[in-house]
């Protein structure tokens, strides 16, 4: 932590982790990945695909990158991968979001 003008505590460790979370989520259809992942724990990629009406190399594309970055994690059962939240606090930002009352 740095100690700045006015005491005020800058935790760049914590800001740094925000930005690299922001960077991963900042997409539309990956913003919309996560709310589905989070109101439904595990889903298959074409399930995803279909509810979000996508195409299938789009979407994994997506997955790939948010579980490249440590925010999804999966698990195979037989053929089906199936997709879940590792990080359960990214979902925060989806309410944050939705509350915002900025000029959107």
């Amino acid at each position: 932590m740095i100690a700045e003008a006015n005491d005020i505590i800058i935790n760049k460790e914590k800001f740094e982790k925000a930005a690299y979370i922001l960077k991963a989520v900042a997409h539309p259809t990956r913003l919309a990945i996560i709310q589905l992942l989070d109101a439904q724990e595990n889903l298959m990629v074409n399930e995803i695909c279909e509810t979000l009406k996508c195409e299938q190399s789009l979407i994994s594309h997506h997955l790939i990158n948010m579980k490249l970055r440590g925010i999804l994690q999966s698990h195979k059962d037989g053929l089906n991968v199936y997709y879940s939240l590792k990080e359960r606090e990214v979902t925060n930002l989806l309410t944050c979001i939705e509350n915002c009352s900025c000029n959107m």
